[in-house]
C-alpha cells in the first residue's frame, strides 16, 4: 500500500513546483510505484485474477502518459526514464 509519506517522497523527487501534484511525472511515478507493489502482490497471490486486472490498467495509464510526456517535453521524458529505471 502506498503510504503518504512514501507518496510525498515521490512527490518530492519529481515535482515540477511546491505545489504540483498533477503533472505527468508525478503520476507516472506514483503509478510506478503502485505497479511495482501491486507486482509482488500478485508474486504471491497468482490467482488474484480482480488484482491483476487493476495492474494492466495501470500500466496501461502509465504507458499513455509516458507517451504524452515524450511528445510534449522530451527532455524531462528522457530524465524521468533515467530515473525510474524504466525500459524506452
Amino acid at each position: 500500500m502506498l503510504t503518504t509519506r512514501k507518496k510525498l517522497n515521490i512527490l518530492k523527487a519529481h515535482q515540477r513546483h511546491e505545489t504540483d501534484t498533477g503533472s505527468p511525472e508525478v503520476q507516472i511515478s506514483i503509478l510506478g510505484r503502485r505497479i511495482e507493489e501491486l507486482a509482488s502482490h500478485l508474486k504471491k497471490n497468482k490467482k488474484d485474477n480482480h488484482s491483476r486486472r487493476g495492474l494492466l490498467k495501470m500500466v496501461s495509464k502509465r504507458k499513455k502518459l509516458l507517451d504524452y510526456l515524450s511528445k510534449k517535453n522530451p527532455k524531462a521524458y528522457n530524465t524521468l526514464v533515467r530515473s525510474l529505471g524504466l525500459k524506452k
